[in-house]
């Protein structure tokens, strides 16, 4: 079972990544390489075209990578198969939902997928380490040689995500089989077995069985189900969908903590908590906007009132009442809502701060900014503060506190995040341009 490309040509001037899939191939290279130094070596090779055919099977790609002088070197990146348990429960998880086989059938991978399929335990997208390296190159560590092979699956990601179920150890047509097959009828003659009756069983039983113990508390909260957001909500009803689905999310968190308190050792010692008043707070921001005046209501912190507002608003249209309940203008919303959505808080705090950049990270910014780009191909760059924006176009790279860029755009004489950050500023700016299709 294995599966050949051939090599790409030469990506000057774009992104590696268009779909959020191949980003997040990139992300888990990128974060998990010790010597980013290597990483921008493996980014030249990509762009210059010098990576091969590649081959793909089961828990590993290949191909051979072509340093500057011409000499060939074997890269491979291993990344663990999943079981067959696995396999099962995302086949039983994917097929409850129609939606899901018709968008892996399309040959797209929606996010609400890729998060089902990790509430069931199966992670598919590679985290941080989990792309191992090998090269004939001697490195213990991702080399330039394994870091262009990454980048490179990256674009075969974007133009086929049955790239990824392949390396995790299951061809298109055994994954389109068992997702478009019928389940496996009984075998004939036989019928359900008969059970007995559980007051017979009860009454003529000599040695009782001792109960089974509690249940451990779970690490983490549940995942509520997905909601059904594409059906608008009946007359009269006033609620979201996007804010009940993170009301939902805030009440098994509170549930969590309270069954965590409620088993701890010293419970019935300490004083009774309040509960947490975050989703009263944000239900009467989605509904009703600030309270009136006469009847004042305990709030959360100034800053997490406005990022519990931006959430709540990001998959559907409540900007209105939410931008006048944390005191947003409209248009600033929903740019804070379009920040949120490509990063969270870390996005909000690039789009709203600006910090200077000085010492040990200015020198660090520099270098980056240098190797980003091959001799003659870097924009002039304006710097203020975390901000370098390109001369004589609307394009601007932020700086984030962690050491990636983020990209931005000017619309309407306003900066808005135009895509997801990476280490690479080029990247980062390709993704910036109209023409990327990095659209939010």
């Amino acid at each position: 079972m294995e599966r050949t490309f051939a090599a790409l040509p030469p990506a000057h001037g774009r992104g590696f990544a268009q779909s959020w899939w191949g980003r997040a191939w990139v992300r888990a290279l990128e974060e998990s390489a010790l010597d980013g130094e290597q990483v921008r070596t493996g980014r030249r090779l990509a762009r210059a075209g010098a990576v091969g055919a590649v081959s793909v099977r089961p828990g590993r790609i290949t191909a051979v990578v072509r340093d500057r002088d011409g000499t060939g070197h074997r890269a491979d990146v291993l990344l663990p198969e999943l079981s067959g348990e696995d396999w099962d429960r995302f086949v039983g998880m994917a097929v409850e939902r129609a939606g899901h086989v018709a968008a892996l059938l399309d040959h797209e991978m929606p996010p609400h997928l890729v998060e089902d399929a990790a509430a069931a335990g199966v992670e598919l997208l590679p985290g941080t380490g989990d792309l191992e390296p090998e090269c004939d190159c001697g490195a213990w560590d991702h080399c330039g040689h394994s870091a262009a092979l990454c980048y490179q699956v990256a674009r075969l990601l974007d133009q086929d995500p049955f790239v990824l179920l392949l390396v995790r150890g299951r061809g298109e047509r055994a994954v389109r089989d068992a997702l478009q097959g019928p389940g496996s009828p009984p075998a004939e003659g036989t019928s359900p077995a008969e059970g007995v009756d559980a007051a017979d069983a009860y009454a003529t039983a000599d040695v009782l069985p001792p109960l089974p113990g509690l249940p451990g508390v779970p690490e983490q909260p549940g995942v509520p189900p997905s909601l059904d957001t594409d059906t608008a909500p009946g007359p009269g009803v006033g609620v979201e969908p996007a804010a009940l689905s993170f009301l939902a999310s805030r009440t098994a968190a509170e549930a969590h903590r309270l069954l965590v308190a409620a088993l701890s050792a010293d419970h019935g010692q300490r004083p009774l908590e309040r509960a947490s008043s975050t989703a009263r707070d944000a239900v009467r921001l989605a509904a009703d906007g600030p309270a009136p005046s006469h009847a004042p209501a305990p709030a959360p912190a100034p800053e997490m009132a406005a990022q519990m507002a931006v959430r709540l608003a990001v998959e559907r249209a409540v900007v209105t009442r939410l931008a006048a309940g944390s005191g947003h203008a409209p248009e600033d919303f929903a740019v804070a809502v379009r920040a949120w959505r490509l990063g969270g808080a870390d996005a909000l705090a690039v789009l709203e701060e600006e910090w200077a950049v000085e010492g040990e990270t200015l020198a660090r910014a520099r270098a980056a900014l240098e190797t980003a780009w091959d001799e003659g191909e870097q924009p002039l760059l304006r710097a203020r503060s975390n901000r370098w924006t390109v001369t004589g176009a609307p394009l601007q790279l932020r700086l984030g506190t962690d050491g990636r860029w983020w990209p931005y755009r000017e619309e309407d004489g306003r900066w808005v995040p135009a895509g997801e950050p990476t280490r690479d500023p080029a990247t980062a700016l390709a993704s910036a341009t109209p023409a990327a299709g990095n659209e939010p």
